[in-house]
């Protein structure tokens, strides 16, 4: 009976013990599932965020590798077109650029607002005389302010002396304005002859090397005529760029020339109303 009632007891304690440790493996199992499929996500969601820092990494460098090609595609086609060819084109369109930078800043310079100009002339002319207009006309840039400091200096020579004043010394500002232009000009017709002496040496090497290999191959033959007219194309790239620059400044140099002369019409115009200088 004992021996019965033991076998129960070690029965029943084996049963429930059976029972706890499935459910302890079952616990145990779901938090390893639940640790993994965190992981997973964790995991995933950072192979995500490197794909994206990737990529936008891959971006900026794509821009900076644009970047670097474009530049160097045009060391690359300045080489191929013969640095002692194209060199000389390079200086024509620096010097070019330069000309016409100084011209602009000097035309610009020298422009002013003329109404306002003239009507502070005038109101000097009318109340304090010669000498205030002299000074307004000192303290003006701009060529239309120094023809009227020569005519208002030759006032008591009579009208026709400031008349001869007036257009000797527009001339003188009219030379100073357009100062610069023939060398500019010289530059816009240099730079595609050179390019095509350049082509033109060219050609006559690739057809030298035909010669001494006897034979006509389409490599050489087009290889060297690429190489040549890439002088060319430079030249003319060169003179499209300055003739801009020309057209600009000879319109300004054109408008401030207009000017000039409808000032000094008007300037005689105000001497003779307020009696300045004698006819």
């Amino acid at each position: 009976m004992k021996k019965t009632i033991s076998s129960l007891a070690i029965a029943a304690a084996m049963t429930f013990g059976f029972v706890n440790l499935g459910s302890a493996q079952d616990t145990l199992s779901n938090v390893a599932t639940d640790t993994v499929a965190t992981e997973m996500v964790d995991s995933t969601t950072s192979i995500a965020d490197q794909a994206t820092e990737g990529a936008s990494e891959t971006a900026v460098v794509t821009e900076e590798v644009v970047e670097l090609d474009f530049v160097q595609t045009l060391k690359q086609k300045y080489i191929e077109g013969d640095p002692f060819w194209m060199t000389p084109v390079l200086i024509c369109l620096i010097i070019g650029l330069a000309l016409s930078i100084e011209r602009i800043v000097y035309l610009n310079l020298s422009t002013i607002n003329t109404k306002k100009f003239l009507d502070e002339v005038e109101t000097a002319l009318k109340n304090y005389g010669v000498e205030a207009a002299k000074e307004i006309c000192r303290n003006t840039r701009g060529p239309i302010a120094s023809i009227f400091y020569q005519g208002l200096d030759r006032s008591e020579e009579g009208i026709e002396m400031v008349e001869k004043s007036v257009v000797a010394y527009g001339g003188v500002q009219m030379g100073l304005l357009e100062k610069g232009l023939s060398w500019l000009a010289l530059f816009i017709a240099l730079a595609p002859m050179l390019g095509f002496l350049g082509t033109v040496i060219g050609m006559i090497f690739a057809f030298d090397k035909i010669v001494s290999d006897g034979q006509v191959s389409p490599t050489t033959v087009a290889g060297g005529i690429k190489v040549s007219l890439l002088t060319t194309v430079f030249g003319l790239i060169a003179a499209i760029i300055l003739q801009v620059f020309y057209n600009y400044i000879v319109s300004k140099v054109d408008g401030l020339v207009n000017e000039m002369e409808d000032s000094s019409i008007s300037l005689v115009d105000m001497m003779l109303k307020h009696k300045i200088a004698k006819v």
